[in-house]
């Protein structure tokens, strides 16, 4: 099985992507950025949790919320669309955002607490508690995944 056009094995265990500066130019080593297991966790992490995110923002379609009152679903929808841009931003950025990951994990802690603040004013259904309960632990756990793999390796 042959490597994928784009990527070369450099001594190290490492692959490196080609990315040209120039399309005319030769592609040399000096162009290549390095693929590392822990840059493709991360990236794997961003975008499951920006799935995450879309099903959060989606729930309200599918699930009742809250029995009375509106601020079960539009707090869902707002968390929901901010966790799927920050995963979004995260995923095409080079660096990654070690700040939107964090963003992230505070906004799945409040996923996750939400439906006991919000059941004060109108009580709030089963499906939102299982949900929001499942989908708040999902997305701290892939934001401090991430976080894990953002940080700078020590060798």
């Amino acid at each position: 099985m042959g490597i994928p056009s784009g990527l070369r094995h450099e001594a190290g265990g490492q692959y490196l992507e080609t990315v040209p500066t120039n399309p005319a130019s030769q592609v040399t080593s000096a162009d290549a950025a390095p693929i590392t297991t822990r840059g493709m966790a991360g990236q794997a992490a961003a975008a499951l949790g920006i799935l995450t995110g879309l099903w959060v923002a989606l729930s309200p379609l599918f699930l009742v919320l809250q029995h009375g009152g509106t601020n079960a679903s539009i707090a869902n929808v707002i968390a929901g669309l901010v966790v799927a841009a920050f995963g979004t931003f995260a995923l095409v950025s080079r660096r990654g955002f070690p700040g939107l990951q964090f963003a992230s994990l505070v906004l799945g802690v409040w996923v996750l607490i939400s439906s006991f603040i919000l059941n004060a004013k109108f009580s709030v259904a089963a499906p939102m508690f299982w949900s929001n309960t499942w989908s708040g632990v999902i997305l701290a756990l892939l934001a401090l995944g991430a976080l894990v793999t953002l940080r700078p390796s020590r060798r």
